[in-house]
């Protein structure tokens, strides 16, 4: 597994980053242990989770697991990069979410003790919240660099001009701002070339994209037949199929699953540090994402690939002249 700086800092991440918005909803806290502890036996040291996650289970039941998988010790918690984010309702309460001074200290202390650790590497905000100033969040944020509770900020879901923004108002006050981006970016969605990537490169901040396969549309249509059914009767998988049967051929002829061809896709893009990878059971740790790492695109299979998911184009040229 290799390891690449996240972002402008010195801290070393594995290339693909470890998921966990199934742990609880969908996988079992004794299965996630599993695929935690596999992970870490693979080379993978960066788990992403949120305050947010856990479905039906309730909003942190996901943190509670990662949690519990650390208090088993045997140095889990030191060989894991952790990244949480906050922003989402936690309650019904109006104060008890969105980018507020309040709501990111109190935010910080619950998943803390939800993850039982006492800091966060990554600590990212899931969102902008247009309301909360940037000299207010910085504050907050600056606060719990201060007192060890958070070591790096990163954003999730920020547009290019959020991204310098943000770093341009932590300039001003000697901060190290934000160092990563966890942006929605896959061969089926490419909008994030325009501005974000961009943006992200200029001011030195890791790439993160989230739903690498788009959702599984990217993973083919193989599989139990009622994973197929779904994906036939999903609108946006009607709309695309004339290029997922092309990308599906594609695939074929390179003797490779579209899933870890998507992924190997990511990995070779510059701007990319690790794709985050989530899965529901340690079969599809251990299948695809792994074989993704191991295949280099050539030129040629790269061109093909652009033709079947055109991206979009540089910026301001894609939409000016």
């Amino acid at each position: 597994m290799e390891l690449r700086r996240l972002g402008r800092t010195a801290l070393r991440v594995s290339e693909l980053c470890l998921g966990t918005m199934n742990f609880g909803p969908l996988t079992t806290q004794e299965d996630s242990f599993v695929i935690m502890d596999r992970a870490l036996e693979l080379g993978i040291n960066f788990f992403d989770t949120a305050n947010r996650y856990g479905g039906p289970k309730g909003a942190g039941a996901t943190e509670t697991i990662i949690g519990n998988w650390f208090a088993q010790g045997g140095g889990r918690r030191e060989k894991v990069v952790l990244a949480t984010k906050v922003f989402g309702p936690m309650s019904e309460w109006p104060n008890d979410g969105g980018l507020s001074a309040r709501h990111i200290r109190d935010a910080c202390e619950a998943s803390l003790r939800r993850l039982q650790t006492d800091h966060i590497d990554l600590y990212q905000m899931h969102h902008v919240d247009r309301n909360a100033p940037w000299e207010e969040i910085w504050q907050a944020m600056e606060n719990l660099v201060d007192h060890g509770k958070v070591i790096y900020v990163g954003s999730s879901n920020f547009a290019g001009w959020h991204i310098a923004q943000a770093n341009e108002a932590a300039a001003k006050r000697n901060f190290l701002g934000l160092v990563s981006e966890q942006s929605l970016y896959n061969l089926a969605s490419r909008t994030a070339e325009l501005e974000v990537l961009p943006a992200c490169r200029g001011y030195g901040l890791a790439v993160i994209p989230w739903s690498p396969l788009a959702g599984g549309m990217l993973g083919g249509m193989k599989g139990s037949s009622d994973t197929a059914r779904r994906k036939s009767l999903n609108p946006r998988y009607e709309a695309m199929r004339p290029q997922l049967e092309k990308w599906e051929k594609l695939c074929a002829e390179l003797g490779e699953e579209p899933a870890a061809v998507a992924l190997a896709w990511l990995l070779q893009r510059r701007e990319v540090t690790a794709p985050i990878i989530g899965p529901r059971t340690l079969e599809q740790l251990e299948g695809a994402s792994l074989r993704a790492t191991e295949i280099t695109l050539d030129d040629d299979a790269l061109k093909k690939i652009n033709e079947i998911f055109p991206g979009p184009g540089k910026a301001p040229e894609a939409y000016a002249w």
